[in-house]
């Protein structure tokens, strides 16, 4: 059964995944639009930066998250000027890490989404004499719904299921930064495989759940 270490853990793993997945939603919505939209030569390069994170070994970004945020990184130099610290091995740490490394599955399906439904609707908006901001909302993120489901659906699953990341720039600090890959770890080490089977198991069900929902909001794959 589940000790209260490990509910310790998944409650703070879906902490962390909920509020970077609304993290990304707000900041991953005006990316999204602008890679859909321009005609920049930015446009490969910060697209390239989004999907870093699809290629790159988790452990080599928490590195380099690591190194950034501490006492002699840029970032670390300024969150102390601020008066607030240092980021590593705190939970708002692990946030802006989960951030950076969850980006491409929330910003890449809202892109697609916008890519998908063309200038028509937007023009046609535009004959009916609505505002950018009015065809934005009215008519692009409407349009956009499946990709947003599945970017939430990609985004919440990615990082429940963090850990090379979350390791380096979280640590293991019970009821702070040890989420559940973390703690399934530990078990591991420990030679407590049932109480790892418990949670391996869990996210073995959570996995499946999650394709299985992807599966069910694709329309083009319930055609085929």
């Amino acid at each position: 059964m589940p000790t209260a270490a490990d509910l310790a853990a998944i409650i703070l793993t879906l902490k962390l995944a909920a509020l970077t997945t609304l993290i990304l939603l707000l900041l991953g919505t005006p990316l999204a639009w602008w890679l859909a939209r321009t005609r920049s030569a930015w446009k490969g390069p910060v697209g390239a930066l989004v999907a870093l994170p699809l290629v790159l070994p988790p452990t080599v970004l928490g590195f380099y998250f690591l190194v950034t945020m501490g006492p002699n990184g840029p970032i670390g130099a300024f969150t102390q000027w601020l008066g607030v610290g240092l980021l590593p091995f705190s939970f708002a740490g692990l946030v802006i890490g989960s951030v950076l490394y969850s980006m491409p599955f929330v910003v890449q399906p809202i892109q697609n989404a916008f890519e998908a439904m063309g200038n028509e609707p937007l023009e046609a908006a535009a004959t009916l004499r609505a505002s950018p901001l009015d065809r934005f909302f009215s008519v692009a993120l409407p349009l956009a719904r499946p990709g947003y489901l599945t970017a939430v659906v990609m985004g919440f699953a990615h990082t429940v299921g963090e850990f090379g990341v979350v390791l380096m720039i979280g640590g293991n600090i019970p009821e702070e930064t040890r989420v559940v890959s973390v703690q399934i770890y530990d078990h591991v080490e420990a030679l407590e495989y049932a109480q790892a089977h418990w949670l391996a198991g869990g996210m073995v069900l959570f996995s499946f759940l999650v394709l299985l929902a992807l599966y069910a909001l694709n329309p083009t794959g319930r055609r085929r």
